[in-house]
């Protein structure tokens, strides 16, 4: 990142993001046997984010009648996401058990009978936002991953659908299903952005590489982002840009690539218009941006990013 490149200038415009909000439980004061109950969800972390930076988040998720989802929307509220369009019920709140690592973090899950994957369907109210964000838990877990399908499918029809596969491996899943549908989802995104771990995962027959040249050769704007080693767009016809990670000391890596993504929609939005035709420059400044945004996580507790410094 250089003290040069664009921040954000302008209102971001209205974002759907669709997913889930649940609770994180996170080792805590370097004990493993303690834990804390941090709201999270890959989505609900992208829609905090973008609001952070400035952008106007509509939320669409379960929320459920415990503690946890009291503390998940005033943590969502407090942010400055709109929850209008989220839905509630008497179920509880899903919850995720993190067990951070010096190669990433692992989790398990307990997410059978929550609230958290009853989301409303709002297919209607895609066409009205400037971009559409799917991705997360709900895209594979029923009986959210229904509903994200639906509005994936009219958000590609009428405006900029916007996919982080974020793939998941765990007991509760079906690998092959889960698979399918995030496959599906990135075929219909025009805006991608995956961590070399999913799409090795998602195409294990082909080089991460080689994945996004196809999946871009296609019209896409597709970002790889490798934790530590930075960050790459490819853009058909272009040769691929690729930034640093910003140097910091890493605190914590819990919520960062999904800071890294709501830094892209901030920017997208903002200077880009949501037109994802990015020129060169462009490119590097949009990605110097959200390794910014993404640094601002690793170095503290947390998942809420703040616009990075100097740019």
């Amino acid at each position: 990142m250089t003290d040069s490149a664009p921040s954000p200038a302008a209102d971001p415009g209205p974002v759907l993001v669709l997913g889930e909000a649940l609770v994180d439980l996170v080792p805590t004061g370097g004990d493993a046997g303690i834990r804390a109950a941090q709201p999270g969800g890959a989505p609900a972390n992208v829609a905090v984010g973008l609001a952070r930076l400035g952008g106007r988040p509509s939320f669409v998720g379960g929320l459920g009648d415990d503690a946890f989802a009291e503390s998940v929307e005033a943590w969502l509220t407090g942010a400055g996401v709109d929850l209008s369009l989220s839905a509630r019920c008497s179920l509880p709140t899903a919850l995720a058990v993190a067990d951070p690592g010096d190669h990433g973090n692992t989790y398990r899950f307990h997410l059978r009978d929550t609230a958290t994957f009853e989301l409303p369907d709002r297919t209607a109210e895609a066409a009205r936002f400037g971009a559409v964000y799917v991705g997360g838990l709900a895209a594979v877990v029923a009986p959210a991953a229904d509903v994200v399908a639906a509005t994936a499918r009219a958000a590609a029809g009428a405006g900029l659908l916007v996919v982080d596969p974020n793939v998941r491996e765990d007991r509760t899943l079906d690998p092959v299903r889960s698979l399918g549908r995030l496959r599906k989802l990135c075929s219909l995104a025009r805006v991608l952005k995956a961590s070399d771990e999913d799409l090795a995962r998602l195409w294990p027959d082909t080089a991460p590489e080689a994945s996004c040249r196809a999946l871009a050769g296609e019209g896409r704007l597709v970002v790889m982002t490798r934790g530590p080693e930075g960050a790459t767009a490819y853009v058909q016809g272009a040769p691929a840009v690729s930034v640093p990670a910003l140097p910091v000391r890493v605190v914590n890596t819990i919520g960062a690539g999904d800071a890294f993504m709501a830094g892209m929609l901030a920017w997208l939005g903002a200077e880009a218009g949501w037109d994802p035709a990015l020129s060169a420059g462009q490119t590097r400044a949009m990605l110097e941006y959200a390794a910014g945004t993404a640094a601002s996580v690793c170095d503290r507790a947390g998942t809420e990013p703040t616009a990075p410094p100097g740019v």
